[in-house]
């Protein structure tokens, strides 16, 4: 079974609260995960993320700056 995550690129100065990727069992699942916490991604200094498939890169960078 594969495994979807998103990495996170921080902006500079920034670090990630916690270094612990979350897996999710589908694209749909991550993709809509997405979808409901980017701001608060954003907030916490997150300025992009990228999904993998376990490690095959599927898409990304993507920004989260709004607008």
């Amino acid at each position: 079974m594969s495994a979807w995550w998103w990495e996170h690129e921080f902006a500079a100065g920034s670090a990630p609260a916690d270094s612990q990727r979350q897996e999710f069992p589908t694209r749909a699942d991550a993709e809509s995960w997405l979808g409901e916490f980017w701001s608060d991604l954003a907030e916490r200094g997150v300025t992009a993320v990228t999904l993998f498939e376990d490690e095959r890169l599927v898409y990304g960078p993507m920004s989260l700056a709004a607008g």
